[in-house]
């Protein structure tokens, strides 16, 4: 018997339905009308930054860790293309690149005993085939890795680059142009609210809702961004 999707029953959540249709709908204009799909590349490393910085700007030391946060922006379309084929991987990967330099060379990627089962879990999620929206996974993954936080240092940081990569390998930003981070950063006392509260099965579906929120923040200011930089 085929196991039930997890993933599914999250996407039915109240408000996540509408929440993650109007986060797809901000996505595809962004990369329609302002013709992404063939996007620049000193707009596309200019987007990795403003993520990289806004990612860093949300940590507990910023100024420590903004060279981690743009090195693992820098890899974002490596570690999509390995997060839903070998999830341990790339997230070990993702804190090897964020924590160089702050955690001895043998704690690089090597995930707390206690946090095993979690990761574990997380990693079956993330293999699984699953028709659910791809921000769905991406929330849970985003979620589950910031308050698990396997590693000690870098785990907030590490949770939002996996979040992107996921969007990426699912489909939802194919290019990592859309800057998630900074919608995290604008909504930032939500933020920290939305994410406390997904300790408890009430407040699955609000950090859910949450997520699409700062995804449709992130590509609005992207547009912003693009219509600035416009001749």
């Amino acid at each position: 018997m085929t196991e039930p999707d997890p993933l599914i029953a999250l996407s039915g959540l109240e408000g996540v339905p509408s929440a993650v249709a109007a986060a797809r709908d901000a996505v595809d204009a962004v990369l329609r009308d302002r013709g992404l799909r063939r996007i620049a590349p000193e707009l596309q490393a200019r987007a990795l930054l403003d993520a990289a910085r806004a990612n860093a700007e949300l940590s507990a030391d910023p100024e420590g860790l903004l060279p981690g946060a743009v090195r693992a922006a820098g890899e974002l379309h490596d570690l999509a293309g390995s997060i839903l084929r070998a999830p341990g991987q790339a997230i070990a990967r993702a804190h090897t690149l964020v924590a160089h330099g702050l955690v001895p060379p043998d704690q690089l990627g090597r995930i707390r005993p206690e946090a095993g089962e979690r990761l574990a879990g997380l990693q079956r999620l993330l293999t699984a085939p699953s028709e659910a929206p791809g921000l769905v996974l991406a929330a849970v993954a985003h979620a589950e890795l910031a308050t698990v936080a396997p590693f000690g240092v870098g785990d907030g940081i590490v949770a939002r680059v996996v979040e992107q990569a996921v969007l990426v390998a699912r489909g939802v930003d194919p290019l990592g142009v859309v800057p998630v981070p900074v919608g995290h950063r604008d909504l930032g006392e939500e933020y920290r609210a939305r994410l406390t509260g997904y300790a408890e099965v009430s407040g699955v579906g609000p950090w859910i809702a949450y997520v699409a929120r700062a995804v449709t923040r992130a590509a609005e200011r992207l547009a912003i961004r693009l219509g600035e930089s416009a001749p």
